[in-house]
């Protein structure tokens, strides 16, 4: 894989950058993609367009809507069919202009179906294109629960937390087509001892896919299991493999008592080699924690760079599954990793905040910035509106390229929001705007689509036009 393959073609979509300093400094986005889903199952999920122009008369509402044909997927992660690493791989090209940012793949974590939206040629009118059944998931690739998806070499890259018909195992990697989004087969060639599945991602140049794990369909399906989260069970390890040939090389375990080892951010400098990822919460003391891994010679290693710890709370305040610990977790649940690499931000939506962290040393992280929306007990309110208590927290977090503004939701998962938020958490989204330099984050007053602009559906993940710091991988430095 080298930096010379490719074809012309290739090179004909402005938002695939070469470097991670030609995205930032590219056009600014002027819509934002948010799935939204039914937690009853009544409705169809949905993806939501919103308008993100500041300068525009629509600024932070509502302006396209796309309900999907079917029920009951609970649409959770989602993505572009292509990103910047395109320019890297050869086999990209699509029709006559090749292989364009165009398609979003909306994974049901419930159905095993992924529906393909084309963007084109109203980015804000997408219409579908294809519904990939989780009969081909299953019968092709072996899997079932896809979760989250990137765009890399030799097809689509798509985890998935089952087995084939929804089985508990083992899950994987299934590899989809470009161009035409059939399921082509399971990624793997030697899974070694990986079992539970959850995130992937990548260093292009030095030949390394990472994964993570969460834990199988049954362990998730209604909620943490707190027999099988005390018992150690959900996973705690992170697996590098042979990026061209699906072959295992390494695990790292970061200890039983560090329970759900959930999102992987690499360096987005191609030559880098280091990363973070988020742990859910730890058996010991209910903290969260986000860890750094990187290359010692041949070996990668882990180190934990940030601990954030629980909070004492009244009883009276706390769901069911937390009153007999007399306190909130963080539980930390997405982070994100600034396209110059110099922020991190870290959610943790048990407490309700978004924290912002200087990680211009990997190694030595320094908070820098923090705002708090929701939480289990705090229920802060947006600066629109303070008097009105939110439910839920910052949850799955999404960055500019230019690293000035990041955008939240608060939504985690349908069961999983049950359990920590029984009274409801609600639809909400929020945009922070950012210093990315010396640090310091300010929720924009202006920007806070909430409650029926998102139809009685919940909202989770969001995608910008043009690409984000979570959705590219860059192939020169």
């Amino acid at each position: 894989m080298s930096p010379s393959a490719g074809t012309s073609s290739q090179q004909t979509d402005p938002t695939f950058y070469r470097s991670a300093a030609e995205a930032a400094a590219a056009p600014t986005e002027r819509l934002a993609y948010v799935v939204a889903f039914d937690r009853s199952g009544e409705r169809p999920d949905a993806l939501a367009v919103l308008d993100v122009d500041e300068s525009s008369a629509d600024f932070a509402q509502v302006v396209g809507w796309v309900d999907l044909p079917t029920r009951g997927d609970e649409l959770h992660h989602f993505g572009w069919n292509a990103c910047s690493s395109a320019l890297m791989h050869a086999g990209h090209d699509m029709g006559p202009d090749g292989l364009q940012r165009r398609f979003l793949l909306l994974p049901g974590l419930r159905s095993s179906r992924v529906h393909v939206l084309d963007t084109q040629p109203d980015p804000r009118a997408p219409r579908l294109h294809k519904t990939i059944e989780a009969s081909e998931l299953a019968e092709k690739a072996g899997y079932s629960r896809p979760h989250t998806l990137h765009c890399g070499p030799d097809g689509v890259f798509l985890t998935c937390l089952g087995g084939a018909d929804g089985v508990d195992g083992p899950g994987g990697i299934a590899l989809l087509d470009h161009n035409t989004f059939d399921v082509l087969r399971a990624w793997e060639t030697d899974r070694g001892p990986q079992y539970l599945a959850y995130d992937a991602w990548w260093h292009l140049n030095q030949n390394t896919l990472v994964s993570s794990e969460w834990g199988t369909p049954s362990m998730i399906e209604e909620g943490i299991v707190p027999e099988l989260l005390l018992g150690q069970k959900y996973g705690h390890q992170m697996h590098f493999w042979d990026l061209a040939e699906g072959r295992h090389q390494q695990t790292l375990d970061l200890g039983p008592e560090h329970q759900m080892v959930l999102e992987l951010r690499p360096s987005h400098d191609p030559d880098a080699t280091w990363g973070f990822v988020g742990v859910v919460i730890s058996t010991e003391d209910l903290s969260a924690s986000v860890w750094r891994w990187h290359r010692e010679g041949s070996d990668w290693q882990v180190d934990k760079v940030i601990t954030i710890p629980a909070q004492p709370a009244d009883p009276d305040d706390l769901p069911p599954a937390l009153k007999p610990f007399a306190a909130v977790p963080p539980l930390v649940t997405d982070i994100d990793l600034s396209v110059d690499d110099r922020m991190l931000y870290v959610s943790c939506w048990g407490i309700g905040e978004l924290k912002q962290y200087d990680v211009s040393d990997p190694a030595a992280p320094r908070e820098v910035g923090s705002v708090q929306l929701g939480g289990i007990v705090r229920r802060t309110g947006h600066p629109s509106a303070p008097d009105e208590p939110l439910a839920g927290g910052p949850q799955m977090v999404e960055v500019s390229r230019d690293g000035r503004r990041v955008y939240v939701t608060n939504s985690l998962y349908g069961a999983w929001d049950d359990q920590f938020y029984p009274d409801g958490t609600g639809a909400w989204m929020a945009k922070i705007d950012t210093d990315p330099v010396a640090g310091g984050m300010t929720p924009d007053r202006r920007f806070f689509p909430h409650g029926e602009e998102f139809r009685g559906r919940r909202v989770h993940q969001v995608r910008l036009q043009g690409g984000d710091a979570s959705s590219d991988s860059y192939c020169w430095s």
